[in-house]
């Protein structure tokens, strides 16, 4: 999968998000100007590639994967938003550029989040695909958002925060929920899309889940070796904060070791798709060898 084919694949993305977010010059202008804000002032977009890679695997339209790509980058936007308010992270900096709720104010912020996840629920139910996998597409990334998911992700992040040295199982569980569970969603979208048969669908939640994991053990890593220059947010937060990451608990060799093995459960889950998942496994090479 070449560099030029993901460009192209961002560009359809960035496109289509612009195209459903509001009108900056409609009212509520303050309000909409801080959700295009939170959404087109870069990212690596990531989850709706994703989407566009596993339902290019199974011939899935072009024109059918906008949706989802679009919804879940949203639903993606809203979490960082939330993230970064002083009654969460309380970052200034996200993407290189000041948090919503610096840029504009904690009470705006809060509702471009709100808006930004209602926004991506009216989008996926427009996905031109039949009723059947349309409720899927929905029940999917629903239950990836919520408290069995992401939401469910962050609140054991907070709990865990200066709380003592947790279990790994425990570690993973958390990012399983809080970084896993939209990556999940956004392979599944697109499979479903192309009509993925369960045993598919199976395979590629194993690659997701190991993706996931791996790109939070990178996240932690970057976040010991990085510097908010080149990450685009403020870097050695999640020491400050007192944080659980994997540095923290396994030390930067075994974190290593650890994203290493993940490497390897994502090539075993693709394997038995052979060149057809060359994209898929692309994205996970990106996840794991980013500075960013």
């Amino acid at each position: 999968m070449s560099e030029l084919h993901l460009a192209r694949w961002r560009e359809r993305i960035d496109a289509a998000l612009a195209l459903a977010l509001p009108d900056p010059t409609a009212s509520p202008q303050r309000l909409h100007a801080a959700m295009r804000h939170a959404v087109l002032l870069g990212g690596k977009r990531m989850r709706p590639l994703l989407v566009h890679a596993a339902g290019t695997l199974f011939d899935a339209a072009p024109d059918a994967l906008d949706a989802p790509a679009v919804a879940i980058e949203l639903i993606h936007a809203y979490s960082l938003v939330h993230d970064d308010l002083p009654a969460m992270d309380d970052d200034e900096l996200r993407r290189g550029q000041p948090t919503v709720h610096v840029a504009f104010d904690e009470a705006t912020a809060i509702l471009a989040g709100d808006a930004l996840q209602s926004l991506a629920f009216a989008v996926l139910a427009d996905t031109p695909v039949s009723d059947a996998v349309r409720i899927e597409l929905l029940r999917t990334l629903a239950n990836a958002a919520g408290s069995a998911g992401m939401c469910g992700g962050q609140a054991l992040d907070l709990a865990a925060t200066g709380a003592g040295t947790l279990a790994v199982a425990e570690l993973e569980r958390l990012h399983a929920l809080k970084t896993g569970a939209l990556i999940r969603a956004a392979v599944r979208m697109g499979a479903l899309c192309g009509g993925a048969a369960s045993d598919d669908l199976a395979r590629l939640d194993r690659y997701a889940d190991a993706l996931g994991l791996a790109f939070q053990v990178r996240d932690d890593i970057l976040d010991v070796e990085g510097d908010s220059a080149t990450l685009g947010k403020t870097a050695g937060k999640d020491a400050a904060q007192d944080k659980a990451t994997f540095p923290a608990l396994l030390g930067i060799d075994a974190s290593r070791r650890r994203l290493a093995q993940l490497v390897d459960a994502m090539d075993d889950a693709l394997a038995p798709f052979g060149s057809r998942a060359e994209a898929l496994a692309a994205l996970g090479r990106h996840a794991v060898d980013r500075q960013h």
